[in-house]
Protein backbone atom coordinates (compact mmCIF):
# COMPACT_ATOMS: atom_id res chain seq x y z
CA UNK A 1 0.00 0.00 0.00
CA UNK A 2 1.30 3.35 -1.04
CA UNK A 3 2.24 5.75 1.95
CA UNK A 4 -0.10 8.76 1.45
CA UNK A 5 1.83 11.35 3.82
CA UNK A 6 -1.56 13.72 3.14
CA UNK A 7 -4.20 11.81 5.08
CA UNK A 8 -2.07 11.17 7.87
CA UNK A 9 -1.43 15.06 8.28
CA UNK A 10 1.56 17.33 8.87
CA UNK A 11 3.14 17.61 12.32
CA UNK A 12 2.47 20.73 14.66
CA UNK A 13 6.63 21.61 13.68
CA UNK A 14 5.83 21.23 9.96
CA UNK A 15 2.89 23.46 10.53
CA UNK A 16 4.25 26.36 12.46
CA UNK A 17 7.61 25.70 9.51
CA UNK A 18 5.77 26.14 6.69
CA UNK A 19 3.62 29.34 8.20
CA UNK A 20 6.85 30.83 9.57
CA UNK A 21 7.31 34.42 9.06
CA UNK A 22 9.66 35.11 11.76
CA UNK A 23 13.56 34.57 11.76
CA UNK A 24 14.87 31.82 8.93
CA UNK A 25 14.90 27.84 9.31
CA UNK A 26 16.63 25.85 7.30
CA UNK A 27 15.57 21.94 7.47
CA UNK A 28 15.74 19.04 5.29
CA UNK A 29 11.82 17.88 4.69
CA UNK A 30 12.00 14.48 6.33
CA UNK A 31 13.21 16.13 9.66
CA UNK A 32 9.69 16.80 10.94
CA UNK A 33 8.33 13.90 11.51
CA UNK A 34 11.21 12.63 13.20
CA UNK A 35 11.25 15.38 15.57
CA UNK A 36 7.76 14.46 16.54
CA UNK A 37 8.29 10.79 16.69
CA UNK A 38 11.12 11.71 19.71
CA UNK A 39 10.38 15.18 20.59
CA UNK A 40 6.46 14.99 21.48
CA UNK A 41 7.01 13.49 25.08
CA UNK A 42 8.73 16.51 26.10
CA UNK A 43 6.30 18.86 24.96
CA UNK A 44 4.79 21.31 27.56
CA UNK A 45 7.26 20.37 30.80
CA UNK A 46 9.97 22.23 32.40
CA UNK A 47 12.87 21.43 30.46
CA UNK A 48 16.13 22.34 28.83
CA UNK A 49 16.96 22.41 24.96
CA UNK A 50 20.98 22.79 23.80
CA UNK A 51 21.02 23.46 20.34
CA UNK A 52 24.60 23.57 18.80
CA UNK A 53 24.08 26.24 15.59
CA UNK A 54 21.91 29.13 15.93
CA UNK A 55 22.18 30.19 12.40
CA UNK A 56 19.44 33.14 12.12
CA UNK A 57 17.83 31.75 15.45
CA UNK A 58 14.38 30.41 13.45
CA UNK A 59 14.87 26.98 14.77
CA UNK A 60 15.08 28.24 18.34
CA UNK A 61 12.00 29.94 18.29
CA UNK A 62 10.08 26.62 16.67
CA UNK A 63 11.30 25.20 19.56
CA UNK A 64 9.92 27.52 22.30
CA UNK A 65 6.69 27.35 20.24
CA UNK A 66 6.81 23.45 19.99
CA UNK A 67 7.71 22.85 24.45
CA UNK A 68 5.81 25.59 25.26
CA UNK A 69 5.83 28.26 28.25
CA UNK A 70 8.55 26.00 30.65
CA UNK A 71 10.99 25.06 28.29
CA UNK A 72 14.59 27.07 28.66
CA UNK A 73 16.66 27.24 25.17
CA UNK A 74 20.09 27.53 25.07
CA UNK A 75 21.61 28.06 21.60
CA UNK A 76 25.41 27.64 20.97
CA UNK A 77 27.34 29.71 17.79
CA UNK A 78 30.42 30.78 16.86
CA UNK A 79 29.18 33.89 15.37
CA UNK A 80 29.20 36.90 18.15
CA UNK A 81 26.32 38.36 16.00
CA UNK A 82 23.43 35.50 17.33
CA UNK A 83 23.40 37.52 20.94
CA UNK A 84 21.13 40.26 19.45
CA UNK A 85 18.92 37.27 18.58
CA UNK A 86 17.82 36.19 22.48
CA UNK A 87 14.57 36.75 24.12
CA UNK A 88 12.39 35.76 26.30
CA UNK A 89 12.96 31.99 27.21
CA UNK A 90 16.23 31.53 24.55
CA UNK A 91 19.35 32.75 25.46
CA UNK A 92 22.72 32.91 23.55
CA UNK A 93 26.74 31.53 24.50
CA UNK A 94 29.29 32.60 22.04
CA UNK A 95 31.73 30.18 21.24
CA UNK A 96 33.30 27.29 18.94
CA UNK A 97 32.08 23.88 19.34
CA UNK A 98 35.83 22.16 18.67
CA UNK A 99 36.91 24.33 21.41
CA UNK A 100 37.00 21.73 24.57
CA UNK A 101 37.62 24.62 27.14
CA UNK A 102 34.55 26.54 26.38
CA UNK A 103 32.50 23.62 26.00
CA UNK A 104 33.90 22.37 29.91
CA UNK A 105 33.25 25.89 30.44
CA UNK A 106 29.73 25.83 29.20
CA UNK A 107 28.71 22.66 31.11
CA UNK A 108 29.77 24.36 34.31
CA UNK A 109 27.38 27.25 33.74
CA UNK A 110 24.52 25.49 32.57
CA UNK A 111 22.44 22.92 34.02
CA UNK A 112 22.43 19.04 32.61
CA UNK A 113 19.98 18.94 29.51
CA UNK A 114 16.67 17.02 27.93
CA UNK A 115 17.60 17.54 24.33
CA UNK A 116 20.71 18.52 22.67
CA UNK A 117 20.79 19.19 18.95
CA UNK A 118 24.10 19.39 17.37
CA UNK A 119 23.04 21.71 14.25
CA UNK A 120 27.10 23.20 14.25
CA UNK A 121 29.60 23.19 11.54
CA UNK A 122 29.15 19.42 10.68
CA UNK A 123 32.67 18.68 10.18
CA UNK A 124 33.61 14.95 11.42
CA UNK A 125 35.77 16.83 14.23
CA UNK A 126 33.09 19.37 15.23
CA UNK A 127 30.45 16.23 15.46
CA UNK A 128 33.18 14.06 17.65
CA UNK A 129 34.46 16.31 19.88
CA UNK A 130 30.94 17.97 20.84
CA UNK A 131 29.74 14.18 21.64
CA UNK A 132 32.68 13.35 23.68
CA UNK A 133 32.12 16.50 25.54
CA UNK A 134 28.73 17.30 26.28
CA UNK A 135 27.01 13.56 25.66
CA UNK A 136 27.40 13.35 29.38
CA UNK A 137 25.71 16.57 30.05
CA UNK A 138 22.50 14.67 28.96
CA UNK A 139 20.04 13.85 31.73
CA UNK A 140 19.30 9.99 32.13
CA UNK A 141 16.29 10.40 30.32
CA UNK A 142 17.06 12.69 27.90
CA UNK A 143 18.14 12.85 24.05
CA UNK A 144 21.12 13.36 22.33
CA UNK A 145 20.82 14.44 18.24
CA UNK A 146 23.62 15.14 15.48
CA UNK A 147 21.95 16.35 12.67
CA UNK A 148 23.20 16.48 9.01
CA UNK A 149 24.98 13.47 9.11
CA UNK A 150 25.30 12.84 5.49
CA UNK A 151 28.38 15.26 5.91
CA UNK A 152 30.29 11.92 6.74
CA UNK A 153 30.20 11.61 3.14
CA UNK A 154 30.86 14.64 1.44
CA UNK A 155 34.66 14.79 1.07
CA UNK A 156 34.61 18.54 2.20
CA UNK A 157 33.80 18.03 5.38
CA UNK A 158 36.02 15.54 5.92
CA UNK A 159 34.06 12.55 4.29
CA UNK A 160 33.90 9.80 2.42
CA UNK A 161 32.42 6.12 2.43
CA UNK A 162 33.45 4.04 4.86
CA UNK A 163 36.33 6.27 5.69
CA UNK A 164 38.36 6.33 8.76
CA UNK A 165 37.53 8.76 11.18
CA UNK A 166 33.85 9.79 9.84
CA UNK A 167 30.89 10.18 12.77
CA UNK A 168 28.93 7.88 11.21
CA UNK A 169 32.43 5.60 11.42
CA UNK A 170 32.76 6.52 14.53
CA UNK A 171 28.88 6.14 15.90
CA UNK A 172 29.02 2.65 14.57
CA UNK A 173 30.61 2.01 18.23
CA UNK A 174 27.32 2.93 19.84
CA UNK A 175 25.75 -0.26 18.00
CA UNK A 176 28.76 -2.62 19.59
CA UNK A 177 28.38 -0.70 23.01
CA UNK A 178 24.62 -1.18 23.06
CA UNK A 179 24.97 -5.01 22.77
CA UNK A 180 28.03 -5.22 25.11
CA UNK A 181 26.44 -7.01 28.17
CA UNK A 182 25.67 -9.71 26.07
CA UNK A 183 29.83 -10.41 25.21
CA UNK A 184 31.79 -13.09 26.53
CA UNK A 185 34.96 -11.22 25.14
CA UNK A 186 37.45 -10.23 27.87
CA UNK A 187 38.46 -7.02 25.48
CA UNK A 188 34.87 -6.41 25.05
CA UNK A 189 32.91 -5.23 28.25
CA UNK A 190 29.96 -3.05 29.32
CA UNK A 191 30.47 0.89 29.45
CA UNK A 192 28.91 3.83 30.53
CA UNK A 193 27.55 3.91 27.51
CA UNK A 194 25.87 0.98 27.71
CA UNK A 195 24.64 1.69 31.24
CA UNK A 196 22.88 5.12 30.07
CA UNK A 197 21.40 4.03 26.62
CA UNK A 198 18.59 2.90 25.73
CA UNK A 199 18.74 3.17 21.74
CA UNK A 200 20.59 4.42 19.16
CA UNK A 201 18.07 5.80 15.81
CA UNK A 202 19.94 6.07 12.26
CA UNK A 203 17.75 8.28 10.14
CA UNK A 204 18.98 9.47 7.09
CA UNK A 205 20.83 12.64 7.46
CA UNK A 206 20.29 12.15 11.55
CA UNK A 207 21.22 9.89 14.36
CA UNK A 208 19.58 10.26 17.50
CA UNK A 209 20.71 8.23 21.42
CA UNK A 210 17.68 8.13 23.79
CA UNK A 211 19.21 7.56 27.42
CA UNK A 212 18.01 5.34 29.92
CA UNK A 213 19.92 3.74 32.53
CA UNK A 214 19.84 0.13 31.81
CA UNK A 215 21.66 -2.91 33.97
CA UNK A 216 22.20 -5.87 32.57
CA UNK A 217 18.70 -7.77 31.04
CA UNK A 218 17.43 -10.99 32.35
CA UNK A 219 16.94 -14.05 30.66
CA UNK A 220 13.87 -15.06 31.38
CA UNK A 221 10.79 -18.04 30.33
CA UNK A 222 7.50 -18.66 31.17
CA UNK A 223 4.94 -21.01 29.99
CA UNK A 224 5.92 -24.90 29.40
CA UNK A 225 7.34 -26.85 26.22
CA UNK A 226 5.86 -27.68 23.64
CA UNK A 227 8.37 -30.71 22.95
CA UNK A 228 11.62 -32.33 24.29
CA UNK A 229 14.43 -31.52 22.98
CA UNK A 230 16.22 -34.16 20.32
CA UNK A 231 19.64 -33.33 22.19
CA UNK A 232 20.53 -34.20 26.02
CA UNK A 233 22.00 -31.84 28.03
CA UNK A 234 25.78 -33.54 27.50
CA UNK A 235 25.54 -32.97 23.79
CA UNK A 236 24.27 -29.36 23.90
CA UNK A 237 27.71 -28.64 25.58
CA UNK A 238 29.84 -30.42 23.61
CA UNK A 239 28.36 -28.75 20.48
CA UNK A 240 28.82 -25.31 22.48
CA UNK A 241 32.31 -26.19 23.21
CA UNK A 242 33.24 -26.83 19.53
CA UNK A 243 31.28 -23.49 18.88
CA UNK A 244 33.03 -21.30 20.77
CA UNK A 245 36.63 -22.75 20.09
CA UNK A 246 36.02 -22.84 16.03
CA UNK A 247 34.65 -19.34 16.25
CA UNK A 248 37.27 -17.80 18.52
CA UNK A 249 39.78 -18.85 16.41
CA UNK A 250 38.01 -17.63 13.32
CA UNK A 251 37.37 -14.30 14.94
CA UNK A 252 41.23 -13.96 15.51
CA UNK A 253 41.46 -14.11 11.89
CA UNK A 254 38.36 -12.01 11.31
CA UNK A 255 36.44 -14.19 9.13
CA UNK A 256 33.02 -15.21 9.11
CA UNK A 257 31.52 -17.22 12.02
CA UNK A 258 30.53 -21.07 11.72
CA UNK A 259 27.44 -21.94 12.23
CA UNK A 260 26.47 -25.88 12.85
CA UNK A 261 24.03 -26.59 10.49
Amino acid sequence: MEFDRQKIGKSDLEKYFNSNEKRLIHKWSHYFDIYERHFSRFRNKPIVILEIGVFHGGSLQMWKDYFGKKVRIIGVDINPNCTKLEEEQIEIHIGSQTDKNFLKDLKSRIPKVDILIDDGGHTMSQQKITYELLFDHVKDDGIYLCEDTHSSYILEYGGGLKRRGTFIEYSKNFIDQLHAFHSRQTNFNSSKFTESVDSVHYYDSMVIIEKRQRVAPLDLKSGSESYKSTYDQETKSLKRTFLKLINKTLQKLRLPGFIWK
